[in-house]
């Protein structure tokens, strides 16, 4: 004779087997997913890697606008390399938009506007801009910030073309980037957001903070791309 569970006993073996199966859920489905810091922080070292023994580098840095009445750097464009130099236009505001041809090399920044017929010798502190040559340095350059992020987590994964770019955020130490952009409040942290594609190559990264004293926050879109093509850059 098949003998009946009571009640009691089969709400011992519901809770029992309800137990098992949330516990076998929390140790797969439910496990946290993502990479740790540890591991984000190796793909953005690689990355930097990358970057700094590459021969030259195609760079751009630009931001959609600065707060009103505030001296500063709109944009900059062109290539470098690590001796440091480089070559580009530049766009600055200082009470109006100024566009300029520029050549920066053992540690001088030349400009050549729409105004002036020849190149001359430029302070850019005094724009509230920094020397684009330094950016392009292996040891305290633009990179520099990929090994400087802390905080790291894993963010959203975007399509750019065929590409799958993973989004890495973090925080960056104002002293660290004010030894990038000179205006930038050295006692804030930055946030900052890196996109990589899957073999670890820096697509873009965007930095956010207290750039200018007494403003608003601003947004910098830098785009870092490795070249293995030299390039010569020499005073005008």
């Amino acid at each position: 004779m098949r003998r009946r569970l009571r009640p009691t006993a089969r709400l011992v073996l519901t809770v029992a087997l309800a137990s098992a199966f949330v516990a076998g859920c929390s140790s797969g489905d439910d496990a946290p997913s993502g990479a740790s810091a540890e591991e984000l922080a190796s793909r953005l070292e690689s990355a930097r890697t990358t970057l700094d023994e590459a021969e030259s580098l195609e760079f751009s840095i630009t931001t959609a606008q600065l707060p009103s009445g505030v001296t500063g750097l709109l944009s900059a464009a062109g290539v470098g390399n690590h001796d440091p130099a480089f070559e580009g236009d530049v766009k600055v505001s200082s009470g109006g938009t100024i566009d300029a041809e520029v050549v920066a090399v053992d540690d001088t920044v030349y400009a050549k506007t729409g105004f002036a017929p020849v190149f001359v010798p430029v302070d850019p502190t005094s724009l509230g801009s920094p020397d684009p040559a330094d950016l392009m340095r292996a040891d305290g350059g633009i990179t520099t910030l990929l090994t400087e992020t802390g905080e790291l987590q894993e963010g959203e994964q975007s399509r750019d073309g065929s590409d799958v770019l993973t989004s890495i955020t973090g925080t960056v130490a104002g002293s660290v980037v004010k030894s990038l952009i000179p205006t930038a409040d050295e006692g804030a942290d930055f946030d900052a957001t890196y996109r990589l594609t899957d073999d670890d190559v820096l697509r873009d990264a965007k930095v956010t903070g207290p750039f200018y004293t007494g403003s608003d926050a601003v947004s910098y879109t830098i785009e870092v791309t490795a070249s293995d093509q030299d390039v010569d850059i020499t005073a005008p």
